[in-house]
């Protein structure tokens, strides 16, 4: 159906690679090292990331940026999101004039504040016409092996996003459309770090009750950010918002959930980032999140206090104790 390159070789980049490849594309992969672009053409796995899961033979790799972008008329962009812009501004004059930018990316920029998108836009140059965003309750290994699950496509243009369906859309992946890009981005980044907060509990031994409240509260977080920045609230309702927020609080799958409940047991941010191989994006995007929040004069107490603790700044019991002391109010404020 169409010539794709996925810019990233990690857990999500490959598996959404197989998703397009199961959907009849040509999908042409990036990777930093050469030998795991070798594996994944030539093995047809991806042993540091997805081991034991079977790759189709549609999908290649190359750690050559040029020669993984030649001719694509999709461009996916799946590295890790503090990592974009560098990453760009090599791959730029590679990227075909007319291919439309897919974001699988879920963080806000630290420094610039940017989303995703905002940072792509201004890399390429590309109009909100190009650039679309991948979001939803997709965690990676779930998808490769073929799993039933939903997900998101969000595009300012309606029929870009129609057409994204069409090349994503297999037995067992079901995307949506969805205009509202901002809405979709703020969502996904933002569980990540609700994605944290819900590790520390469980961490500290904490159970159900205390899940419950922290993925409901950090729902109407996101929300008010949402809002306050022009999002449909409609949308922290769906898929890319309380779907995604969802499976990252609940799965052990979730690179998120799992760091926060290290840090519930006592693990520095250090200690356990040198265990990892792969990022946490809520780690990375939790200040810029509440940093983006007080700029918009949102109240995020959650995001916050999670920001404190990976900063060293508050430990986990003292996070959960803040969260639970503060003021009662309604519900609706």
């Amino acid at each position: 159906m169409a010539q794709i390159a996925v810019m990233g070789a990690g857990s999500w980049g490959t598996a959404f690679a197989l998703v397009l490849a199961d959907a009849g594309n040509d999908v042409h992969m990036w990777g930093r090292r050469a030998e795991l672009c070798e594996a994944i053409s030539t093995t047809h796995q991806n042993p540091d990331y997805l081991p034991g899961i079977d790759l189709p033979h549609a999908i290649t790799a190359s750690d050559d940026p040029a020669v993984a972008l030649a001719g694509a008329e999709v461009v996916v962009l799946a590295v890790p999101s503090q990592q974009l812009r560098a990453n760009l501004e090599e791959w730029a004059e590679h990227i075909p004039a007319d291919a439309v930018l897919v974001s699988l990316m879920k963080g806000v920029e630290l420094r610039t504040h940017q989303r995703m998108s905002e940072v792509i836009a201004e890399l390429t140059g590309a109009g909100p016409e190009r650039i679309a965003v991948v979001s939803g309750p997709n965690l990676a290994r779930e998808i490769a092996l073929r799993e039933p699950a939903a997900s998101v496509v969000a595009c300012a243009d309606r029929e870009v996003a129609e057409r994204l369906q069409q090349l994503c859309h297999t037995a067992a992946f079901r995307p949506y459309t969805n205009l509202d890009v901002v809405g979709c981005e703020l969502a996904g980044t933002t569980k990540n770090v609700i994605g944290l907060a819900v590790g520390v509990a469980v961490g500290l031994g904490y159970g159900d009750n205390s899940k419950a409240s922290i993925i409901t509260r950090g729902l109407a977080e996101a929300a008010r950010l949402g809002m306050a920045m022009g999002a449909d609230p409609v949308t922290f309702m769906g898929l890319a918002g309380m779907g995604d927020l969802v499976a990252t609080c609940s799965s052990p799958l979730s690179r998120n959930r799992t760091f926060g409940e290290k840090l519930g047991q006592g693990m520095t941010v250090d200690e356990i980032t040198a265990q990892t191989r792969q990022v946490a994006e809520g780690v990375k995007s939790c200040r810029s999140v509440s940093e983006l929040a007080k700029m918009h004069g949102v109240e995020m107490p959650i995001v916050e206090h999670v920001a404190a603790l990976v900063a060293g700044e508050m430990t986990p019991d003292e996070l959960v104790e803040a969260m639970i002391s503060r003021k009662a109010k309604s519900e609706q404020v």
